[in-house]
């Protein structure tokens, strides 16, 4: 078990924990217990030991809480989650190294050597879409394994979700928040220490289900995806705010390589109605895997944790210092003595030669033997090594794998090839199913094997495609080319014809559908070409016009006017129109008459 690591301290020794447990080291210290490693005297394994905060260990109610829930997640069997090994409980923890007189409330968990993905959430910040994966496919799995068992964690979030220095996932603390929300009122605000992750239910009414947990593990995702969650603020009740009114955002706005097929899973998982979200983890899983199969998201290892530093580590005995006059110093503080000559036969003693600077002839020889030793042994080295060298690129050292691009973000896929020595050749092309800006095929397919340096094509779809603009006037040979280069197909029949008055005869007027449709790859589109000026005019409304003005509209259009006066020998031929024959709106041939009548 590995939580947020503190400064590393011992606790000072102690009798055993319930005649068993042997109290270690701390690990992690956290708002609702402490963790120290410990080790299980009669198995003689490894193990967590977590202690409650004594305010809660002095709630009977957190106690018999503590004790069914603790029950209830060691019927958890699944490698993705932390084994609960034992619990219990002693009237004070004085005498146990533990410290205190109040109660000591303790579970028994397996031990795992690693740290927590928050620890590498900061060491990393976003992970990716593959390592996004590889953690979220283990976490759900351990939830799933939950759910099927009616058990409900409460609490999904990077620091309950551990990882070995192997690369094992495992999801820790099941029931402890359930307990929790039990107690007295003093551990409200622990609760809610979480609230970056807490469902929208939760929030409002304190009720959670394994959907509240698909929401959980749909923000986790998120900020795996982005380095941070979606919802910030200066207080808790603030960000709970914003989880009870406001919809997730996509990923993709903060990391711009996530696909649309991701953001859609993210986005149901932490629907604010429950009832649109994935019903549980294994639900939610199985969406996952096929997301991950339509994207070809490439497999990898979890990421592990940094090491720690150095002065969290458990501390190795120094070696012995040597010290002034001949003496070595021992981890316990003793000198010993360097030994001094013996004295010789009858108390005589070798007396030491004139030191002139000059070693001795045997020790000369000696050096240059050693030197020679030393020169050949290199030569022999470095042989070695460029036959080493030599014969791995020979072999399987200028061969490399093409990479799963199909789906990602055509700058992601160009760094992945340039991280596999290969060089890219990139097209353009249109796809109704791809979106815009993603690779949609690569040649040669993915982990074909081929030689470092060699260049590989990948078609980057520019999603559906649109109706171009074609101006008026433009030839109908140009407008089918432009049509077919827009990846659709043009349409020309002897009916497609109109008649305009500006735009010549055989050119084309317009496109149907219009410019600017979005349509499927090879759909047909129809020119409309213009047949000229038509050989018919509809007449337009004169009345009210002076008959002047009247003539000059009627003459536009090349029809006649007639004047007539409304009341004969007496009005005026030229007036004002009243009335006009044929009516207006009515289609005549061009130079036909209109007969306007006058007063």
């Amino acid at each position: 078990m590995r939580g947020r690591y503190r400064h590393r301290v011992n606790a000072p020794p102690a009798a055993l924990l319930d005649a068993r447990y042997r109290v270690g080291s701390l690990l992690a210290r956290g708002g609702m217990s402490t963790v120290y490693r410990g080790t299980d005297t009669r198995l003689d394994r490894p193990v967590a030991i977590k202690v409650m905060d004594p305010r809660l260990a002095a709630d009977p109610a957190f106690r018999g809480r503590l004790e069914r829930e603790a029950r209830s997640a060691a019927r958890i069997d699944h490698p993705a989650v932390v084994d609960v090994y034992d619990q219990g409980q002693a009237a004070t923890g004085a005498g146990t190294g533990l410290g205190g007189d109040g109660p000591l409330l303790f579970l028994v968990m397996e031990l795992v050597e690693g740290g927590t993905l928050r620890d590498v959430l900061r060491a990393r910040g976003a992970l990716g879409v593959p390592a996004a994966f590889a953690v979220m496919e283990q976490v759900l799995s351990g939830l799933a394994a939950a759910h099927r068992i009616g058990l409900v964690h409460r609490d999904v979030k990077p620091e309950n979700v551990l990882i070995s220095r192997t690369g094992e996932v495992k999801v820790a603390d099941f029931g402890l928040v359930t307990a929790s929300a039990q107690a007295g009122p003093s551990t409200a605000g622990m609760i809610m220490g979480t609230v970056a992750y807490l469902s929208p239910e939760q929030v409002a009414t304190g009720n959670a289900d394994a959907r509240s947990d698909v929401y959980a593990a749909g923000i986790m995702l998120y900020e795996l995806l982005t380095g941070a969650p979606p919802y910030s603020g200066d207080t808790a009740l603030s960000v709970a705010y914003r989880h009870v009114n406001s919809d997730v955002p996509p990923p993709s706005q903060i990391a711009g390589e996530v696909p649309p097929e991701l953001d859609e899973l993210v986005l149901r998982a932490t629907r604010r109605d429950p009832a649109v979200r994935p019903d549980d983890a294994a639900a939610m899983l199985a969406e996952m895997h096929r997301v991950a199969v339509r994207l070809e998201v490439p497999r990898v290892p979890p990421p592990v944790p940094p090491p720690r530093p150095l002065e969290e580590q458990d501390t190795v005995p120094a070696a012995p210092q040597r010290l002034a006059g001949g003496t070595a110093s021992t981890p316990g503080g003793t000198a010993v003595s360097a030994a001094l000559p013996a004295p010789g036969p009858r108390g005589t003693r070798a007396l030491p030669r004139p030191d002139d600077g000059t070693p001795p002839p045997h020790v000369r020889a000696r050096r240059r033997s050693r030197r020679a030793f030393t020169f050949w042994t290199a030569v022999v080295l470095v042989l070695a090594l460029l036959v080493g060298v030599t014969a791995w690129w020979l072999g399987s050292g200028r061969w490399t794998e093409m990479p799963s691009l199909v789906g990602l973000d055509a700058a992601a896929a160009q760094q992945l090839l340039a991280d596999s020595d290969l060089v890219v050749r990139v097209i353009e092309a249109y796809d109704d199913e791809v979106a815009d800006g993603l690779v949609s095929a690569t040649d040669p397919a993915a982990q074909a094997a081929l030689l470092r340096g060699s260049t590989v094509q990948i078609t980057v779809s520019t999603g559906r495609p649109t109706v171009p603009e074609i101006a008026p006037g433009t030839s109908v040979a140009a407008a089918e080319q432009a049509l077919r280069d827009a990846g659709l197909t043009p349409v020309h029949g002897s009916d497609d014809t109109d008649d305009s008055d500006s735009v010549p005869a055989g050119s084309v007027l317009r496109t149907a559908p219009e410019a600017g449709t979005e349509l499927r790859l090879g759909a047909p589109v129809t020119i409309v070409v213009s047949s000229g000026e038509s050989d018919t005019v509809q007449v337009p409304d004169v009345v009210g016009k002076d008959f002047d003005d009247a003539e000059d509209v009627l003459d536009e259009l090349d029809l006649d006017a007639e004047g007539r006066s409304a009341i004969p020998f007496l009005g005026r031929s030229d007036g004002q129109v009243v009335e006009q024959s044929p009516r207006a709106g009515t289609t005549v041939e061009r130079g036909s008459t209109v007969t306007l009548i006058t007063v």
